[in-house]
């Protein structure tokens, strides 16, 4: 787990900026990706290819058999699937530590979450085309079930050849359950943006237009302070 600890901390970091949607999509993130990842998936793969057996003792032969049956190592694609996942949310992390730290650029917390508003839609949105991304990717390279049985008809392997997969079960399970996961993560992100791109930027504190029903404004006596309308600063992009 002592790798995942940093990932885990810029994402924990998104949450002063997230509204409750986006929250929900980080507890996802932490508890039913990076932990069971961390977890149980680097158990249930670790011998992916130890254990791939081949009816054969033709040298190459295995190799090439294995690189057909899985172009990409499930575990190595779910790990980069995470990396990718985070980035969006660690660079807009970088970037309001950047901007806060930078001189005359702090201003009141209203005006800080109103300038990164922007940036933080931008984040979201490279997230749900990472997420479909990887979702369309896991089911193009491997389906929905791994095969207890694989096939291998490529050179150098002298004939046809019956290669077997350890624990094929096991590893379906895993699989539907990581693209559920997925599945919802995409749901909670589309909800996010949906939420953030109704409820606009936050408002500016200053004055209120005035109704024009209600006619023009009196005069202000010279050297009077114009009345203002102020709405309370709002710390974050939260509800």
């Amino acid at each position: 787990m002592g790798e995942w600890g940093f990932l885990s901390s810029l994402l924990d970091a998104v949450q002063e900026h997230s509204p409750m949607v986006g929250r929900f999509w980080l507890v996802v993130m932490l508890l039913f990706r990076i932990l069971v990842l961390a977890t149980v998936g680097s158990d249930v793969f670790e011998d992916e290819q130890e254990e791939f057996v081949c009816n054969t003792q033709q040298p190459g032969c295995k190799p090439v058999c294995y690189d057909a049956a899985f172009p990409i190592s499930h575990y190595r694609f779910l790990v980069f699937h995470v990396v990718v996942l985070s980035a969006p949310a660690a660079l807009f992390v970088i970037f309001a530590v950047h901007q806060a730290a930078k001189p005359g650029h702090g201003g009141a917390p209203g005006q800080r979450a109103r300038r990164l508003q922007p940036f933080y839609v931008g984040s979201v949105v490279a997230r749900i085309a990472a997420e479909l991304g990887f979702l369309l990717g896991q089911a193009l390279l491997y389906g929905f079930r791994v095969q207890p049985l694989f096939v291998c008809r490529r050179r150098p392997c002298p004939h046809r050849v019956d290669c077997f997969v350890s624990r094929p079960t096991e590893k379906t399970v895993f699989i539907h359950f990581y693209f559920v996961v997925g599945l919802i993560s995409a749901l909670l992100s589309l909800a996010e943006l949906a939420h953030l791109l109704r409820k606009g930027p936050p408002v500016r504190p200053g004055c209120c237009p005035r109704p024009q029903e209600q006619g023009p404004a009196p005069r202000q006596p010279v050297g009077a302070v114009e009345e203002k309308c102020c709405v309370p600063p709002r710390e974050d992009l939260t509800v």
